[in-house]
């Protein structure tokens, strides 16, 4: 077992009652330098929260940069697309994980719910936007905002969650209980 499997044991195996304990300090290849971190590996010292307009200032949109193509926004433009995103309400909920060492944030994903016409007016749950910061991978926060954003549109009444990814990710996102079906295609504009 490798260390990043090892840790996501670890965290699964912790009782509740260790959830306020203090961050443990890691070394781990996964970090740029091998160099230590202090990023708390239990799962109550890193919430899970809803996007906040001063998240911009704490690099939300450069870490979507790490995932795809995202040219920086003015702090009014992410006023403007923020304002637009809460209008949505429980349809569309980005979350994200905010290191409270340094402020920043490390981790964010979102999901989108589609209301259909098939299967008596049911919901389906569209995952996006799933990036780790690249010095906070293999501390599980991917596979824990996974999880949240699957709650959440099981909680909304969704019938199923689905998403696209790289081939690459396709591991990662079977240990998070997604099973490859059917194909994505996409046109780009």
């Amino acid at each position: 077992m490798h260390l990043p499997q090892f840790i996501c044991s670890v965290i699964r195996s912790v009782p509740v009652a260790f959830a306020m304990t203090p961050p443990l300090r890691v070394e781990s290849p996964h970090l740029p330098g091998s160099r230590m971190t202090s990023i708390p590996l239990v799962e109550g010292n890193l919430p899970i929260r809803r996007l906040e307009i001063s998240d911009h200032k704490k690099g939300f949109v450069e870490l979507l940069g790490q995932l795809t193509v995202c040219p920086q926004l003015t702090e009014s433009e992410f006023q403007v697309q923020f304002a637009e995103v809460a209008k949505l309400g429980e349809s569309h909920c980005i979350c994200v994980i905010e290191d409270p060492n340094t402020e920043r944030i490390i981790a964010t994903g979102s999901v989108f719910i589609e209301k259909k016409f098939i299967r008596g007016g049911s919901k389906v749950g569209h995952i996006e936007d799933v990036v780790v910061a690249k010095t906070a991978r293999g501390l599980c926060l991917g596979q824990r905002m996974v999880k949240h954003l699957v709650d959440h549109a099981k909680a909304t009444g969704c019938y199923k969650v689905v998403l696209a990814c790289a081939p690459e990710l396709r591991e990662f996102y079977e240990k998070c209980g997604f099973e490859d079906k059917n194909v994505q295609m996409s046109v780009y504009f």
